[in-house]
């Protein structure tokens, strides 16, 4: 089942108002997705040079200041964090590698569930609107954000299950559907460099793209590898530093709608929650086609 819904926003004046437009989109999937849910919002950039990411730690006391404290000795950098609900998010000015290497060795207990300069990736079991306040979406501000609401048919339910998934810097990606060639492909793509966290079919997707790009690809290019090398039926959503994308399987079985404005472009698994946006009613609506992409981005 499941559902997905996205926003980018074209217009900068609205920024501000990012999760205050999308968490009414979210809510309106529980029905799709009602065990957990989770979104990556893009947005607070760090300098080039630096790094964002979102750490989780099962226990709920963690001491995320005696971490930031170690950061700051063992790489010799700066950073400044800040806590929301039970994770943290920390901008260091270190590379990706270097905070990697030390979170591995130092404190293999954090989850990375983001990484990059500008995204947070923020998720959780239970239903879409107890989430969104947990985190306070409405008060988020950014340029674009994708979401999704899990209904869990075949594995557990937990938070390192539900989505989105990222296995890249700025790279997340949320699904609705399945892939039959995915464990396969995950042992492939390990050869390759790519960890994963889960046994979940759409963390190897995300790892297929975030591959495929390291290689050099566009991110279009990287969609039409996928539509070879990814068997089985998907709906992606796709989110990146710069931009989102959309595509789905050519069978193209799993819903899908788009709307654009001058605003902004908005996608969801079904167009009920796409009726609370500003504009709605004289926006550009549509279907996605079948092995189709569709791409929205800023410049680099």
């Amino acid at each position: 089942m499941c559902g997905i819904v996205g926003l980018y926003l074209k217009n900068p004046a609205l920024e501000s108002k990012l999760g205050e437009l999308f968490e009414p989109m979210l809510i309106a999937m529980t029905d799709r997705g009602p065990d957990s849910a989770g979104f990556a919002i893009y947005g607070d950039e760090v300098a080039d040079g630096g790094v964002k990411l979102t750490l989780r730690h099962p226990n709920q006391d963690f001491d995320w200041g005696d971490l930031a404290d170690s950061i700051r000795v063992n790489l010799k950098t700066e950073l400044s964090w800040f806590r929301n609900a039970n994770v943290a998010v920390f901008k260091v000015a270190a590379d990706e590698q270097s905070i990697r290497s030390f979170l591995q060795e130092m404190a293999p207990e954090v989850l990375i569930l983001s990484i990059g300069q500008s995204i947070e990736i923020l998720k959780e079991i239970g239903l879409p609107e107890q989430i969104a306040a947990k985190f306070n979406l409405a008060g988020m501000k950014g340029s674009h954000i994708i979401g999704h609401t899990r209904m869990a048919t075949e594995s557990a339910v937990t938070m390192e299950g539900s989505h989105p998934f990222s296995t890249g810097m700025d790279l997340c990606l949320v699904h609705n559907g399945s892939l039959s060639n995915h464990n396969r492909l995950r042992e492939n793509l390990k050869r390759e460099g790519i960890s994963f966290q889960t046994q979940n079919d759409s963390e190897v997707a995300a790892g297929y793209l975030t591959w495929r790009l390291g290689q050099g690809d566009s991110l279009q290019t990287a969609l039409e590898h996928a539509l070879d090398d990814l068997d089985g039926f998907f709906t992606f959503t796709i989110g990146t530093r710069n931009g989102f994308a959309v595509m789905r399987d050519p069978i193209a079985c799993k819903p899908a709608v788009l709307a654009e404005t001058d605003d902004y472009v908005a996608m969801a698994s079904e167009y009920q929650a796409l009726t609370t946006l500003p504009g709605i009613e004289n926006a550009r609506v549509w279907e996605p086609e079948p092995a189709t992409f569709y791409i929205w981005e800023r410049s680099a």
